[in-house]
């Protein structure tokens, strides 16, 4: 760029050759070939066209706002000189070629005078040939596109390959710069390459504007051809006099819609789903009867609660705290806990639950499906809703027991009347979050019948692998239920089918002892049944020696069900006295037990029960714990029916318990000093009391041996004594199960020595310390040995009774 020269700094070379007077042009660019009119409207522009008109011919430069001049101006022939309509002076020029600026003087006018140097175009080459012919297509599509017919008519017109790209200065678009550029660049085929690529930049920006523009006309026709169309179907729906509230219903049910696409809650095919049937809702008129289907099914699916999901509390020390005030004892199934809860902060503190799909494996967060296994009365229920609390979720309770349809479980296809979701889908519903702490109570009462088998349809939901992608019939899009927390509840494991058992970590509750008991009823049971009594705190004192005896008088249970019945009889008793007007507080102690709860129901029967030879004391295993249980054998003469009888509802596995103790004997009779004439000549009865209790399993049967033994020899057993374990044929000890419930069972019978197969030595370590330190345990590995420990040394006075 060269600066307005000053006079001053001239010497005589610099006069040589052309000079003309110089035309500045703010901001505007004429190339050669065009024809233009100049508005003089400056005193400098003046003086310009003043001196123009002498030589004929003016130089017309750019001129940048800086006030610079290009280095390179455009040599005009003046065609015409008038007057504008607003009366100011102008001239028509026609630009013939470019020149390079020179020096500068002052003339005898006012104007500026410049020497130039014209610039020789060079002839065409056929490399510029072909530039131009890009140069003519790319620059006539783009005229084409921006309405200007009558460029695109002077471009065919247009031969010679420096003027094709000098008409380029008329596209209005480009910029200043890219013009002076233009001016400047002399070289024919640089000037062509540059503006090849201008004009494909421009084309593609157009492009981009046009598909833009196009998409969002799209949209706009698409949303006014839905607003038209919705304005025509409720004209048609009022004109047949149907329910114009649908509309309102409709445009609810999008705007659900959206806000749960907008939040990421819903899968792309989730969305189509329901999508297709609000269009279906749309369509059908409101007398047909798939109308309400179609909506129930909506409101169902729209209902489910998919963008909401609570918090966990991760804090450990406040699980812990939260889990010893609600319940007593029960330290593994609360170890468990705190374990889920520790796992669930290492991965949110690591972002192992945030991995990316490249990871699905890491992603997928892990399953917690527990199952609490004990006898009823112990907390398994009330637990589930204290690890809610422990958590910070929502509690959700589904009761399976009794239930034999599949349906239940997994919904009703939605081609039957009367359809509606499985219990899983509406207990998330109602629990109003996608991740609470599900209940699923008495999982081991489920039934099977010809409408299916519904702990099969439980399989895929207690799956950590495969319940994020859980199907309900009537919803038939996916539920994901990898967030939530299952905990089932069952008495026993026997009847749970196998699979279901496999997919579910097993936690036993074995019932409390009697310290545990006196403990809950302290801390929870008194408090709980005051309340529901009408009472207030401190009207009513049960004393700890109380709460004792209702443990060990009026109740023998593995849970605290009943103690809380009993509890609840003193406390009405007791409220009955106040409202007569009885002076608060009433106290009630060991002593006055008698008189709110009646006689003393349980009492301390082994010794009696053990006095005669030929009755054992053996623990067994029920649905409502660890149980004491008596064997009692006689003999009677055979009448030439010698043999075994066997009676108390047993199963087959305990009658054949009951052959091996009676074959073994006989085996054995010389070492055990009995007749073996005798067991040939008698016919031997064992019996189970509590004979309508259903009994079966093999861990009588040392119990039975025994039993036989002691009648045989007439040695009694002794009364402190109870013992569980299987007998074989070879007079070995097999282990046995539910060590811990039937040692607790012996503690409440008041048994102080237990015989146990010394393979269940370690089981040992379950059972709470306060009862290892009281009771004696003897491990055997032969039956034998039993022997040696359970029975009287001396034989008894009395004599067995035969028939």
């Amino acid at each position: 760029m060269a600066e307005r020269l000053d006079p001053g700094h001239l010497d005589s070379s610099d006069l040589d050759g052309l000079t003309l007077p110089v035309l500045p042009l703010a901001n505007g660019v004429v190339l050669p070939q065009m024809v233009v009119t100049l508005a003089l409207e400056t005193d400098e522009a003046k003086a310009a066209g003043d001196a123009a008109v002498e030589t004929g011919q003016i130089l017309l430069v750019p001129r940048f706002d800086s006030g610079r001049y290009g280095r390179v101006g455009t040599i005009a022939n003046i065609e015409n000189r008038g007057t504008l309509p607003g009366g100011t002076p102008a001239l028509v020029v026609r630009a013939t070629a470019r020149a390079h600026v020179g020096a500068g003087v002052i003339g005898t006018t006012a104007a500026l005078w410049v020497g130039v140097e014209p610039v020789a175009e060079t002839p065409p080459t056929e490399r510029a040939g072909e530039l131009a012919r890009d140069v003519r297509a790319a620059v006539s599509a783009l005229f084409d596109q921006l309405g200007g017919r009558r460029l695109t008519e002077v471009l065919r017109g247009a031969d010679d390959p420096g003027a094709l790209a000098d008409l380029a200065g008329w596209w209005p678009d480009l910029a200043f710069e890219r013009k002076v550029e233009l001016l400047e660049t002399t070289d024919v085929e640089e000037r062509l390459a540059k503006v090849l690529e201008w004009v494909k930049e421009a084309m593609a920006e157009l492009e981009v504007s046009a598909r833009i523009r196009k998409e969002v006309s799209d949209g706009l026709e698409k949303n006014q051809r839905e607003f038209l169309l919705r304005q025509q179907m409720s004209a048609i729906r009022k004109e047949l006099g149907e329910d114009g509230d649908d509309e309102d219903l409709v445009d609810e049910y999008r705007a659900t819609l959206a806000a749960l696409s907008d939040a990421g809650a819903l899968t792309e095919k989730t969305r189509e789903a329901i999508e297709r049937e609000i269009g279906r809702l749309e369509r059908t008129p409101a007398q047909n009867m798939e109308h309400g289907w179609i909506r129930t099914w909506l409101d169902t699916v729209l209902g489910i609660p998919w963008a909401d999901r609570t918090t966990d509390d991760l804090d450990i020390d406040d699980a812990r705290r939260i889990l010893d005030e609600d319940h007593t004892g029960l330290d593994e199934v609360k170890e468990r806990i705190v374990e889920f809860l520790a796992v669930r902060k290492l991965r949110a503190e690591r972002g192992l639950d945030d991995a990316g799909d490249d990871d699905p494996t890491q992603k997928r967060k892990p399953g917690a499906i527990v199952a609490l296994v004990g006898p009823p009365g112990v907390g398994k229920t009330s637990l589930g809703a204290s690890v809610a609390r422990a958590l910070g979720r929502k509690f959700v309770r589904v009761a399976l027991g009794g239930i034999r349809d599949e349906a239940e479980v997994r919904g009703h296809r939605r081609t039957y009347v009367g359809a509606q979701p499985g219990r899983i889908v509406r207990a998330i519903t109602e629990a109003g979050t996608m991740n609470p702490v599900f209940l699923l109570d008495e999982v081991d009462k489920v039934g099977a019948d010809w409408r299916g088998d519904p702990s099969s349809a439980l399989l895929e939901v207690l799956d950590p692998a495969q319940n994020h992608s859980f199907r309900d019939h009537y919803l038939e899009v996916d539920l994901d239920l990898s967030d939530v927390l299952f905990i089932a509840t069952a008495n026993v494991m026997e009847t749970i089918p196998g699979p279901l058992l496999d997919r579910m970590e097993i936690v036993r509750l074995d019932g409390y002892t009697e310290d545990e008991k006196v403990a809950i009823a302290r801390d929870h049971l008194v408090d709980r049944q005051i309340g529901r009594n009408g009472l207030r705190d401190g009207e009513v004192v049960v004393t700890e020696g109380a709460l004792r005896g209702v443990v060990a008088d009026y109740t023998r249970e593995a849970g605290v069900r009943n103690l809380e019945r009993e509890l609840g009889k003193i406390l009405r008793k007791a409220a009955t006295k106040i409202a007569a007007g009885t002076q608060t507080p009433v106290t009630v102690d060991a002593g006055d037990l008698v008189g709110y709860l009646g006689r003393q129901r349980f009492f301390s029967e082994v010794a009696d029960r053990t006095a005669v030879p030929g009755v054992a004391t053996g623990l067994a295993v029920t649905g409502a714990g660890g149980d004491v249980l008596f064997v009692e054998a006689t003999s009677m003469q055979d009448g030439g029916d010698a043999g075994l009888t066997v009676t108390g509802q047993l199963g087959d596995v305990m009658k054949e318990s009951a052959q091996i103790a009676l074959s073994y004997v006989r085996s054995k009779a010389d070492e055990l000093g009995i007749d073996a004439s005798l067991l040939n000549q008698k016919r031997f009865h064992v019996h189970f009391p509590a004979g309508a209790v259903p009994k079966d399993g093999p861990s009588a049967g040392i119990t039975m041996t025994t039993a036989l033994v002691s009648l045989l020899t007439q040695r009694p057993v002794r009364n402190e004594v109870g013992m569980t374990g299987e007998v074989t044929l070879s007079g070995r000890v097999l282990p046995i199960g539910g060590v811990k419930q039937k040692v607790l069972a012996a503690h409440r019978a008041g048994l102080t020595e237990v015989i146990l197969p010394a393979r269940n030595e370690a089981d040992i370590d379950d059972v709470p310390d306060k009862v290892r330190d009281e009771m004696t345990f003897h491990f055997v590995d032969t039956v034998d040995k039993v022997f040696d420990l359970a029975l009287d040394a001396e034989t008894a006075e009395v004599a067995p009774h035969a028939a």
